[in-house]
């Protein structure tokens, strides 16, 4: 067991407070902190502490002996660490994205490197050849959007501002109708936002319009996103046609490849694939790439499958679909003990509280902490006061 580093993310869209307090940061500055990175994603390698002066990074830790740091099995499969595990705050609402299979990335990352497209380049889609599917779970009151509505064709009807797609959706369905919206001229769907803004915007500047309501969301992206040419951005048309929902402190939701999405406040843990292959729809000034996107995107209606949970149960489980990770959360009252081991590699982060924990080497910790946990190495917490924490894993 070592003690790890993660990486802070600034993207625009983070919040001020929420990481700083978190990782006990005095003096932030005035960037924004979004995500907190644990992982071996070249864009945000963690750092191991190996002893009280000396670090190095996670990947060149695993790769000094692949067997002893990931697990025969995990080696088999994977050859690497097949996760990457974060906290987000989300201040501002992200892109509308979808994520490719992994022959898409694989694909899409070849085609791009034929190109000459570099992997640092604003316009490039692919930066790996790996899937992204993703497990998230609520640290806080938490919005997103998740995949095509089951009344996409009752909205048709009750959303002005979808009104003259009704031929389009009797035509060719959803992705008849997404198609249309996503090629449509510029100047077209800022005609259409623009009469739509000046309807909208007075109830919410009124604080008329609730969460649950596309209205209040695409009014507060009317005052958000503007595309580089100074017109409205399509991703808006969005919040009309997606499941808006609300996760609890505790409930998670899994998002697989070409599954449409977006969050939109709040806080959260997320664990992924070790990737950053994102594919953007708008609400983003970074880019888009209209023919990517729809070859990536599942047209289908979305039931949402939300996982239960509790931030005050003392044992969550959230499984994903695939076999790259899993995540578990644990809360332990005061003096009380857990001991974990799992067959692959593991991160451990604690959230809050205080606690001792004893495996191949012993640390005392208090608020949040991060840990890698070698295959087969028994950890044993105890808790000093109400300890939180999260544990990603392999799946056996």
């Amino acid at each position: 067991m070592n003690r790890l580093s993660g990486r802070i993310q600034h993207y625009s869209w983070g919040g001020k407070t929420f990481l700083p307090n978190m990782l006990d940061i005095d003096q932030p500055g005035e960037l924004p902190f979004a995500e907190y990175w644990l992982g071996i994603h070249p864009n945000g390698v963690s750092s191991v502490l190996l002893s009280e002066n000396a670090t190095t990074g996670l990947q060149s830790l695993i790769q000094s002996d692949k067997k002893k740091y990931l697990g025969q099995r995990t080696l088999t499969k994977f050859n690497n660490l097949p996760f990457l595990l974060k906290v987000l705050d989300v201040k501002d609402m992200l892109s509308i994205q979808v994520h490719p299979t992994q022959e898409a990335a694989i694909a899409g990352y070849n085609r791009e490197n034929e190109l000459g497209i570099p992997l640092n380049a604003p316009n490039r889609n692919y930066k790996d050849q790996n899937h992204k599917p993703e497990i998230m779970v609520a640290l806080s009151d938490f919005w997103l959007l998740h995949g095509f509505a089951a009344d996409v064709e009752t909205r048709l009807n009750v959303y002005d501002l979808l009104s003259s797609f009704k031929s389009d959706y009797a035509d060719g369905g959803i992705k008849g109708l997404y198609k249309k919206i996503m090629e449509m001229p510029q100047q077209e769907i800022h005609n259409l936002l623009i009469a739509h803004a000046a309807r909208i915007l007075p109830a919410y500047e009124n604080r008329e319009l609730n969460r649950d309501s596309p209205d209040y969301w695409a009014a507060k992206a009317f005052k958000t996103f503007i595309t580089n040419d100074g017109h409205y951005d399509r991703g808006i048309f969005s919040f009309y046609l997606f499941n808006i929902l609300q996760l609890k402190p505790g409930e998670g939701i899994f998002q697989g490849a070409g599954m449409p999405h977006a969050y939109l406040e709040g806080q959260n843990i997320e664990l992924m694939s070790n990737s950053d292959n994102v594919l953007r729809a708008g609400l983003t000034n970074k880019h888009v790439d209209i023919p990517d996107l729809l070859s990536n995107i599942d047209f289908v209606q979305t039931i949402p499958s939300i996982i239960a949970g509790a931030l005050n149960n003392s044992h969550n489980f959230y499984q994903s679909h695939v076999p790259d990770f899993e995540l578990h959360s644990f809360l332990l009252g005061s003096n009380e003990s857990k001991e974990i081991e799992f067959d692959g590699p593991s991160i451990i982060i604690i959230i809050s509280g205080k606690a001792e924990m004893i495996g191949h080497t012993a640390y005392n910790c208090k608020g949040f902490n991060a840990f890698y946990v070698m295959p087969n190495e028994l950890v044993k917490l105890t808790a000093e006061d109400d300890l939180l924490f999260f544990i990603a894993t392999v799946p056996n």
